[in-house]
């Protein structure tokens, strides 16, 4: 029997980006990177160790804003398109780069990984990638989860427990829609909690959830075992607390493993570095932008960048994995030493940093696994319903408000640069319980239920907690402004054309078309 357990959460949020009205959007790549880099590798990864039958699980979450675009047959198209081109581009670099053996020989390596997702993506899997990750989760390599509909932030959004709920309640439909089973757990967005939200999900029959280590360390409760077991709350779902060691080691940039040397250099690629002319056909009309193909290693904190060395970077992930596991392996032993009930480390990440930030990030992630299944019996790589089911009796107390963010409450997404939009998703919010009442009536014609559920997608739109994340660090400002006042306007125009009315049944069907997540949207939530 293994002493204590290791469990991975892996975190898949993007958020929603589908611009049918332009036949080529900047920020839709922003879903193509994804797929290509994390997505699909950690998909073959997993394929692997399924077919292996290496005996391993952990835990992946799949926001509904995610699974929508991967869902979308125009996105999925679009996606198609991006990988030929990519193919095209690689080609061109084997031609250009013919003199070179080096770089020749990185071209190939770019070759290769775009036409196994074509293969991945299209032959295997149809363009579906939900079909892979359902087939995950039925051979007990994960378990899948699910987040809110849009991301949105709930502890400020706890002023409105409509919104709350419409917000928990459509992410788990949708999930369900898609998979056909309700999860068993959920990630609350950025790890945001707050004291009651725990009633919803127990209502809503979660039995368990991740939150910062705060969150449950300063519970009313004093834990007995820190963050290495979980803490029940009055209402029966088990939190579990982010371990900060096993987490710091893989997350940070400069102290972790990813600024090693030896890794792939993310802020070097052709797209910014090739003659305009050569490289414009495959970025985003006038604008520079990564187009995946990167030739250089990190090598230092200096601009300048050494060739990159794919079987040097491997054999680096080898040893930081041996490494991670190795100290997770103490850590277990000593908690072992200390607790009367089996110790879990939880070590929980946005997915997106495997691969698309850390491109060694999955090969890594394969070693621990293997190694750890095979080369030690200390620890069992596991879910959190599994640890739940063999390990069902736990402390009860009342957690703390808390996130994964900056400073660990809200600063990251409420501040000086963002304080302007909560006060129109709570004027949206309240306008939005005010139609709902309004339209009680099982008999609500066809068009008014339409308009309704619209406004319903255009409020959880506009909630999306990416939005203020993206202006709080200027990365895509302009846009994220944009989206928010977009949804805003939208929902307010449908509002009004309720309230008198007068709905423009092209108007809405134009914004159905656009806005066009959540079939499952239920204007009812909010009675």
């Amino acid at each position: 029997m293994a002493k204590g357990y290791l469990a991975f959460v892996l975190h898949a949020h993007l958020p929603y980006v589908r611009h049918p009205e332009y036949d080529n959007f900047l920020e839709e790549r922003w879903l193509f990177e994804a797929i290509t880099e994390t997505y699909l590798p950690l998909i073959r990864m997993l394929d692997r160790l399924a077919s292996e039958r290496v005996p391993v699980k952990l835990t992946l979450s799949v926001s509904p804003s995610l699974l929508a675009m991967l869902e979308d047959p125009l996105l999925q198209q679009r996606y198609a398109a991006h990988l030929t081109k990519l193919i095209e581009l690689s080609e061109k670099e084997l031609e250009r780069n013919r003199h070179d053996p080096h770089f020749h020989y990185l071209a190939g390596t770019y070759q290769r990984l775009f036409n196994q997702a074509r293969e991945v993506f299209l032959d295997q899997y149809e363009g579906r990638l939900s079909t892979a990750f359902k087939k995950l989760h039925e051979q007990g390599i994960i378990d899948l989860i699910t987040t809110t509909a849009t991301h949105g932030l709930l502890p400020l959004l706890a002023s409105q427990p409509k919104s709350v709920a419409a917000q928990v309640r459509t992410g788990l439909d949708d999930f369900e829609r898609v998979f056909g089973f309700r999860p068993s757990g959920m990630w609350l967005p950025e790890c945001g909690y707050y004291p009651g939200l725990d009633e919803l999900l127990s209502r809503e029959g979660i039995r368990f959830f991740v939150m910062e280590s705060h969150g449950l360390e300063h519970a009313d409760t004093t834990p007995f075992y820190g963050v290495h077991a979980p803490l029940y709350s009055p209402s029966g779902v088990a939190a579990f607390g982010r371990d900060q060691g096993s987490t710091k080691q893989v997350w940070s940039a400069r102290e972790g493993f990813p600024g090693h040397p030896d890794y792939r250099e993310f802020y070097r690629d052709i797209g910014h570095d090739l003659d305009f002319d050569y490289i414009r056909p495959y970025i985003a009309g006038d604008v520079r932008v990564d187009t995946g193909i990167k030739y250089f290693r990190i090598t230092g904190p200096t601009a300048w960048k050494e060739p990159y060395h794919p079987e040097v970077a491997k054999e680096r992930a080898a040893l930081h994995a041996g490494e991670f596991l190795y100290q997770r392996i103490a850590h277990i032993e000593y908690l072992d030493s200390m607790m009367e009930t089996a110790p879990v480390v939880v070590a929980p990440f946005d997915a997106e940093l495997f691969g698309h930030w850390w491109f060694e990030g999955p090969q890594c992630l394969e070693f621990v696994l293997r190694k750890g299944a095979f080369d030690q019996d200390t620890l069992e790589l596991g879910a959190l319903s599994d640890y739940l089911d063999r390990h069902p009796v736990h402390q009860v107390g009342t957690l703390c408000t808390s996130t994964w963010g900056h400073k660990g409450y809200f600063e990251g997404w409420m501040n000086g640069k963002t304080d302007w939009i909560y006060p129109q998703l709570y004027e949206c919010g309240q306008r939005m319980e005010g139609l709902a009442k309004r339209y009680v009536n099982h008999s609500v014609p066809s068009l008014i239920r339409r308009a309704l559920n619209q406004c319903v997608r255009e409020l959880l739109l506009a909630q999306s907690s990416d939005w203020p994340f993206i202006i709080n660090n200027e990365t895509a400002t302009d846009y994220a402004e944009r989206r928010v006042k977009d949804h805003v306007a939208r929902f307010h125009y449908l509002a009004e054309s309720l309230e008198q009315e007068a709905i423009d049944e092209e108007y809405l069907a134009a914004l159905e078309s656009m806005d066009n997540l959540f079939p499952q949207a239920d204007y009812t939530l909010f009675q």
